[in-house]
């Protein structure tokens, strides 16, 4: 396992996917956000979900996903579902 699965909440298949899409360092990811990694993941992978979607923001903050604060995690959840109904 590489640089990334040494942030919070990236396990091998999520620094895998993040591979495939360009993403192989944590500034990598810094620079794009979690967000655009995520956009491009679900591009690839239509299962990407809401919880990948945190997991990245959660290893961004350097927290676990599930203490994202509540404001973060209402606006990762509209953007979610922003992005949801677009899938191939």
């Amino acid at each position: 396992m590489g640089e990334l699965a040494k942030l919070p909440n990236i396990a091998k298949k999520l620094e895998t996917q993040l591979a495939e899409v360009g993403i192989t360092t944590g500034q990598a990811l810094r620079s794009v956000g979690s967000r655009e990694a995520w956009l491009r993941i679900f591009e690839r992978d239509s299962s990407a979900c809401l919880m990948r979607l945190s997991a990245l923001e959660g290893a961004l903050r350097g927290v676990r996903w599930h203490y994202l604060d509540e404001e973060t995690k209402k606006e990762l959840k509209a953007f979610y579902h922003q992005h949801k109904g677009k899938s191939k």
